[in-house]
């Protein structure tokens, strides 16, 4: 277990302002280091998103200058607040029900979760598909949670009637004054998926150059691969039943909204099947935090709240990038 110095050590280095400093002191009992909140430090740490990395993912990728560097506890929180999004949305879909309370508290504002219910499903198989990657989403939301202790924020507002049928009408997927239900149906809960899945894999992405020590790279790793295998089952779905020219009209929508790139795509390229969006290496590509967040707040703009997340989120690093010229 880590010494009180090297550990008060590690705070100093990994978090970038006193407010975090003073947070992963008190989450990691400064005073006595007990083994739970060494612990919980540890395992925050070995993410490997230290201040100086977030400063070229989370600002400068994409055209973007960030003016200061995000503390690891800032990044942690950026994809908390992401796993509360999907956790609710899986497990809406399959049980009817969003995140337990004792999974939903933290710094921050506490918000609520709208339009959510549980689907419907036709096809067993596809029901226990969901139900798989809702049990791994809100297991990264308890991870995340555990890693951050008393720093972690609380669930912001999400709202999923609104801002679904907002993306799908900017996507032509629905005509202007039709709404859409992603817990409608199994085919719009699979689309529903597929706009954020591929969201995940990237922003993950995007992470990886950042983590230069093996285990730390091995952890992050780990989560990547979690989702790129979410987004891989939901993409396969969505091609064996036909959906794959809808997943194309939501992938042109994501690059209308995260800058100039046109690196997005949908599961049917050139009239056959494209699975895995790599590029000609077969390699994926990665977004900012900031590009993300012009994704989730349906706004290609530099704004604080929007969309899925109506009062923003929660922490640190919450404005999406601004429009490039």
């Amino acid at each position: 277990m880590f010494g009180k110095r090297y550990t008060e050590q590690l705070i100093e280095r990994s978090a970038e302002n006193a407010t975090d400093r003073r947070r992963f002191l008190k989450a990691a009992g400064a005073a006595g280091l007990g083994v739970a909140g060494a612990g919980a430090l540890g395992t925050a740490l070995s993410l490997g998103l230290g201040s100086a990395g977030a400063t070229q993912q989370y600002g400068a990728q994409g055209g973007d200058k960030a003016k200061e560097a995000a503390s690891d506890a800032a990044v942690l929180n950026f994809a908390l607040n992401l796993e509360y999004l999907e956790a609710n949305l899986y497990s809406f879909a399959v049980y009817g029900y969003g995140l337990n309370e004792k999974y939903v508290n933290g710094v921050g504002n506490l918000g609520k979760v709208s339009g959510g219910h549980a689907v419907k499903f036709k096809s067993e198989h596809t029901k226990q598909l969901v139900q798989e990657i809702a049990g791994d989403e809100v297991a990264h939301v308890t991870f995340l949670r555990k890693a951050l202790d008393k720093a972690a924020v609380a669930q912001p507002e999400i709202d999923f009637q609104n801002s679904f049928t907002a993306a799908m009408q900017a996507a032509g997927v629905i005509k202007q004054g039709q709404t859409f239900d992603p817990f409608g149906s199994e085919n719009n809960f699979l689309l529903a998926a597929f706009l954020f899945e591929d969201v995940g894999v990237s922003a993950y992405k995007g992470a990886a150059p950042l983590v230069n020590n093996k285990t730390f790279l091995d952890a992050a790793a780990g989560i990547l691969a979690v989702e790129a295998y979410h987004a891989g089952i939901v993409r396969s779905a969505l091609f064996e039943r036909g959906l794959g020219d809808i997943t194309n009209k939501m992938s042109d929508a994501r690059d209308s909204l995260d800058g100039k790139a046109d690196d997005d795509e949908g599961v049917i390229k050139d009239g056959k099947a494209n699975l895995v969006p790599a590029d000609a290496n077969g390699i994926a590509f990665g977004r900012s935090a900031e590009r993300v967040l012009n994704i989730a707040y349906l706004n290609p703009d530099k704004v604080s709240s929007g969309g899925f997340y109506p009062r923003g989120l929660n922490g640190d690093i919450a404005t999406s990038g601004a429009k490039e010229k």
